[in-house]
C-alpha cells in the first residue's frame, strides 16, 4: 500500500497557484447571413438600345447667323418627274436647287459575287438602308436566279425603303419591318425582336463591320453577314464652283471623299452644310468641317423637313 503522506507535503508545501486572470468578455461575433441570390433585375430594352458613348448630334450643330438662302447644292441625282418637295420649298421660300451626284453607284457583278462565299437562301432576314441595296439585292437575285422565300423579312431604316420594295416583291407589312422615325435605334429594337428567328444579310457597298448596326448586331450575338452588292465611286466634281452655293447637303460619307478627291484643299468658307445620317456628321467633323443642320433629328425627321426649318429662318 502506497503511503500518501509524502504527496501531503508536497501539495502543503507548494505555493498556491496565481489566479487567472479573467479575460474581458468578447463582443458578440455577427451572424453571417446565409448568402441568399439577389434577383437579377430585368434588362430593359432601352438599356439594350442605347450606344455606348453616344453622341448627341443635336449639340454637334453649329449655330451662326442665317443668311438669306439663295443656291443650295444637293449631292444627289435630280429628282424624277416634276413633284419632288424640294421643287415645293424652291417655290415656297424661292431658293434654287441644284442636283449633282458627287458619287456614282456601280453594281457588282454576279460572277464575282460568288466569290464572298453567300448563299443567299440561308438568310430569312435582309437589312436594306437604301434603295440602291434594294436594286442592287434583287439584281443579284435574278443573276444568280435565286428565288428568295416568301417567308423571308425584309428590315429597312425608313418607310420610304420599305415601300419601294413594292418594285420588287409583294408588300405584305407582317414580313416587312421599318423605323417609324427613321432612326437606327427603333430598327435595332426590331432586330432584337427577331434574333432568336432570323439570321441577316446587310447589304451594302462595302464591308460595314463598325458601323451603328452591325456593332449592334455583334454585340447582341445577332447571327448576321454582310454582302457587297455594289460600289460607290466619286464622281468628277472639278467643274462645280462651289463660291456659288450658300449650302450643300450631302447624304453619306462618300460624298465627303469624293469632295476631297476633287479638291484636296477643299475650305469650307461660308458654305453651310446640311447632313443625312450620323455617319455622314461623322465624317463631315472627322474632315474637321462643320455642319449647320441634320436629320434625322427630332423635329427633322427627313432631311426636307431640316432644309424647311432652316429656311422658315433664313428665308422668311
Amino acid at each position: 500500500m502506497k503511503s500518501t503522506k509524502g504527496t501531503a507535503a508536497a501539495k502543503k508545501s507548494s505555493p498556491p497557484p496565481t489566479p487567472i486572470a479573467k479575460k474581458a468578455p468578447h463582443a458578440p461575433i455577427p451572424s453571417v447571413p446565409t448568402k441568399v441570390e439577389e434577383k437579377k433585375k430585368p434588362v430593359r430594352l432601352a438599356d439594350i438600345l442605347k450606344s455606348k458613348n453616344e453622341k448627341n448630334y443635336a449639340e454637334l450643330i453649329t449655330h451662326e447667323a442665317k443668311p438669306r438662302l439663295k443656291n443650295i447644292l444637293v449631292a444627289q441625282p435630280q429628282p424624277e418627274g416634276v413633284k419632288s418637295p424640294y421643287f415645293d420649298l424652291e417655290i415656297k421660300y424661292k431658293v434654287k436647287f441644284q442636283f449633282t451626284p458627287f458619287v456614282t453607284v456601280e453594281g457588282v457583278p454576279g460572277k464575282e459575287f460568288r466569290k464572298q462565299r453567300i448563299t443567299l437562301n440561308d438568310y430569312s432576314g435582309i437589312i436594306f438602308t437604301s434603295r440602291n441595296a434594294i436594286d442592287h439585292f434583287f439584281r443579284i437575285c435574278d443573276e444568280l436566279r435565286v428565288k428568295m422565300s416568301q417567308e423571308t423579312k425584309y428590315f429597312c431604316t425608313s418607310e420610304a425603303i420599305a415601300l419601294y420594295l413594292q418594285k420588287y416583291t409583294q408588300y405584305r407589312k407582317r414580313k416587312v419591318f421599318f423605323s417609324d422615325t427613321n432612326s437606327n435605334k427603333e430598327l435595332r429594337g426590331l432586330l432584337l425582336k427577331h434574333r432568336e428567328t432570323t439570321r441577316c444579310l446587310y447589304i451594302g457597298p462595302e464591308v460595314r463591320s463598325k458601323d451603328e448596326i452591325t456593332s449592334f448586331m455583334t454585340e447582341q450575338n445577332i447571327p448576321y453577314a454582310e454582302a457587297v452588292m455594289y460600289k460607290t465611286v466619286p464622281s468628277d466634281l472639278k467643274k462645280i464652283e462651289f463660291s456659288k452655293y450658300d449650302m450643300m447637303i450631302l447624304f453619306s460619307p462618300s460624298s465627303i471623299h469624293s469632295l476631297y478627291q476633287s479638291f484636296p484643299n477643299f475650305k469650307q468658307g461660308n458654305t453651310k452644310i446640311a447632313v443625312y445620317g450620323k455617319t455622314t456628321a461623322d465624317a463631315v467633323v472627322d474632315a474637321g468641317l462643320k455642319f449647320h443642320l441634320m436629320a434625322p433629328l427630332e423635329g427633322a425627321p427627313s432631311i426636307i423637313a431640316a432644309v424647311e426649318n432652316y429656311l422658315k429662318t433664313s428665308n422668311k
